[in-house]
């Protein structure tokens, strides 16, 4: 009899992910039972999580998660980030002890807004200076790795398996509008706490199922715009290819998609002639940002997320919806743990994105 753990899962890795339309706040129970239906699909290497809405005290600043390998690196982050940004709140994340977890960093978070005079001197604006102070954090100080820097939501991650790191953050006292979650199994790159997932910049976050081969080519395009890869997995690129197109070049995000899962060139070929202008357009000037390779992947931002496969759907991705309520998992099994009777489940197509945001007129 084979365990768990002798034979390799090669559609491994498990994502998750729940958002309500309506702005109602959920804590991280019901995320954290539908993650670990997909117990199997993961090896104990990196499980995360990523919530919308959760600090609404704090909600107009920039909330920076950090992991700290030793005193050095915290002090000299420290005082990096009070140089750069007016800190209203410094103190640790709340984590409970659990065996399952090990090898702990210190884990601190930092709330506050760039300084008036710097935005001024430098002559960015706020989010720009806010992703160059994290590419520098994270490039420049060893054992320090900022892992999320958004507004009104945070990044929750560890070695080990989901549901151990959901219980290890006590994020049944944590309430958003929008959770994503994964279970990781690597492959090719090592389980560390820096390379679970999700991976962020700003608001957006990443979870991904599967393996990018064309990752050393996205890597080089990105890191020419100042983006650097640091983290050890090949995930970190999705995330700064996002924040690069729909941020910095005002891409839509169904544009970035077409740019990420872009359709075959005998597909363009067939398109109306305006059709196949846009998609021409995009291959050309973003063809080094398509993404090739199995992949699944669940992206979350302020007031939405996006469920996208690659072009042949080569893994498996499920969109369920209940009411004002939408879930996507990796199973369906994952949806039905928390919601057994939806009104509707279907499968996106190969390179079809599905964005679900909020009503109109709901601030969360």
């Amino acid at each position: 009899m084979q365990l768990e753990g002798d034979v390799r899962i090669p559609s491994g890795c498990a994502i998750s992910g729940i958002f309500s339309r309506s702005g109602k706040k959920m804590n991280g129970e019901a995320i954290i039972r539908s993650i670990t239906t997909m117990h199997d699909r993961s090896n104990g290497l990196g499980g995360g999580f990523a919530a919308y809405g959760i600090y609404p005290h704090n909600r107009d600043l920039y909330a920076f998660h950090v992991f700290y390998g030793s005193a050095r690196a915290k002090e000299e982050c420290e005082k990096e980030i009070m140089a750069n940004f007016d800190v209203t709140v410094a103190e640790k994340i709340p984590t409970r002890k659990m065996p399952e977890i090990t090898d702990e960093p210190a884990i601190w978070r930092y709330f506050g807004l760039p300084f008036e005079k710097l935005l001024k001197d430098t002559q960015l604006d706020e989010r720009e200076f806010v992703a160059r102070c994290v590419i520098k954090i994270n490039t420049q100080i060893k054992d320090a790795y900022v892992f999320s820097s958004g507004k009104n939501m945070g990044v929750f991650k560890a070695v080990g398996f989901p549901e151990d790191v959901g219980r290890y953050y006590c994020l049944e006292n944590y309430e958003g509008y929008c959770w994503t979650a994964h279970g990781r199994y690597p492959t090719n790159t090592p389980g560390w706490w820096g390379g679970a997932h999700p991976f962020a910049m700003l608001d957006y976050s990443i979870v991904h199922n599967g393996e990018i081969s064309s990752y050393d080519a996205n890597r080089r395009f990105i890191e020419m715009f100042g983006y650097k890869c640091t983290l050890l997995t090949d995930t970190e690129v999705i995330t700064y290819i996002i924040d690069y197109l729909n941020r910095k070049q005002g891409l839509s995000l169904k544009e970035a998609a077409d740019v990420i899962a872009a359709p075959f060139w005998s597909e363009i070929d067939r398109m109306p002639a305006a059709e196949r202008k846009k998609f021409t357009y995009l291959r050309n000037v973003f063809s080094s940002l398509l993404i090739t390779g199995p992949f699944s992947i669940l992206l979350g931002f302020s007031g939405g997320m996006m469920a996208l496969n690659d072009r042949l759907k080569l893994r498996s991705m499920v969109v369920a919806e209940k009411g004002d309520m939408a879930y996507v998992a990796s199973e369906e099994c994952a949806i039905r743990a928390i919601e057994p009777d939806p009104d509707r489940t279907f499968a996106p197509r190969g390179g079809e994105p599905v964005i679900i945001t909020l009503n109109e007129g709901v601030d969360a």
